[in-house]
């Protein structure tokens, strides 16, 4: 399936308004049971159990829907324990990363702009392991022009919206190909050390994903300043699923097949413009979910026990120590 497709959206559609159903394939069933612990029968008491857990959450205001439970629980592999850290994360990290969760309107001029110069994109359809593809074009901005914060709210505004729109991948988890063409020092800079080590917790520890690879491209010298930082911040599991593969797109294909990319890196998966078109028009019929979405926060001030800051989060002290990983 490397088209479009509606269905998908009207199904996930039924799934944000009530109860959960499922659109998997019986295959993509048994991978869940096999891969993700995930048991059919027992499904509706799990979410019942983590939405009962978020109610009596005092500083917690969450999704309670059984699809948004239901992404965590499987990103999780359905261990209760970790669903529940992971929510408490989830919250913490937008309400303490104002820049990138608030404002996310998609037709605010400033976002719009960002938005059309497609920097990251979910790909239509899946690759050969059924897995999501995402590219992220890391010098297609001007960063004179535009700030990292705002290019991080875009990016997670498309991300968020396809996660809630694809059932798939929280199955089978996605890969990400980072492509460095046109990076320079002047984007280096903007990557700081604080940036980065936020954005890792945030996927990390915040987000149900499953992240299977990452692929870089077309890496500059100035690569590797900003990539040995990111290692630093990155666990050792995946360390172990990053490529560099320079220019070498055959390389990259044995990995990631040309079925599922754009045109424009010698795939047959659309192009960046029409991927990129395709993004915008989701994001403008889920503005009023962006919009609604930033209301689901934590509030410090009731939180049982220690309060969280970002400086406990997010904070760099005793982090460098770590930077001279090989």
């Amino acid at each position: 399936d490397c088209t479009f497709s509606g269905d998908r959206v009207a199904l996930v559609a039924v799934k944000m308004v009530g109860e959960y159903v499922c659109t998997l394939s019986e295959e993509l069933l048994q991978r869940a049971k096999e891969e993700i612990n995930e048991v059919p029968e027992r499904r509706a008491d799990d979410i019942e159990h983590i939405r009962d857990w978020l109610k009596h959450q005092p500083h917690i205001t969450a999704r309670l829907d059984d699809w948004t439970i239901l992404r965590f629980l499987r990103g999780c592999k359905f261990s209760l324990q970790r669903t529940k850290e992971k929510l408490d994360m989830f919250y913490t990290c937008k309400t303490l990363c104002p820049e990138w969760y608030k404002n996310r309107d998609p037709q605010d001029k400033k976002i719009r702009a960002i938005l059309e110069l497609g920097i990251m994109l979910p790909l239509p359809g899946y690759d050969h392991l059924g897995r999501k593809v995402f590219i992220g074009r890391w010098g297609a901005y001007d960063p004179k022009e535009v700030s990292v914060d705002d290019v991080n709210r875009a990016s997670i505004m498309i991300s968020d919206i396809m996660a809630d729109e694809d059932e798939q991948c929280t199955i089978t988890g996605s890969v990400m190909v980072g492509d460095s063409e046109g990076m320079t020092m002047a984007h280096v800079a903007a990557f700081t050390p604080s940036l980065i080590k936020k954005s890792m917790v945030l996927w990390q520890e915040g987000y149900p994903m499953r992240p299977k690879g990452l692929h870089y491209i077309n890496t500059p010298a100035a690569f590797d300043t900003v990539f040995n930082i990111f290692k630093s911040f990155m666990k050792e599991k995946m360390r172990k699923r990053v490529h560099i593969h320079g220019t070498d797109m055959e390389s990259l294909y044995r990995h990631v097949p040309k079925s599922v990319l754009p045109v424009e890196y010698g795939g047959t998966n659309g192009t960046i413009e029409e991927i990129t078109k395709y993004w915008i028009e989701r994001l403008d019929a889920r503005r009023d979910w962006l919009l609604e979405d930033e209301k689901y926060v934590v509030d410090e001030s009731k939180r049982p026990g220690k309060a969280k800051t970002s400086a406990e989060l997010f904070g760099l002290e005793g982090s460098f120590r770590k930077l001279n990983v090989d």
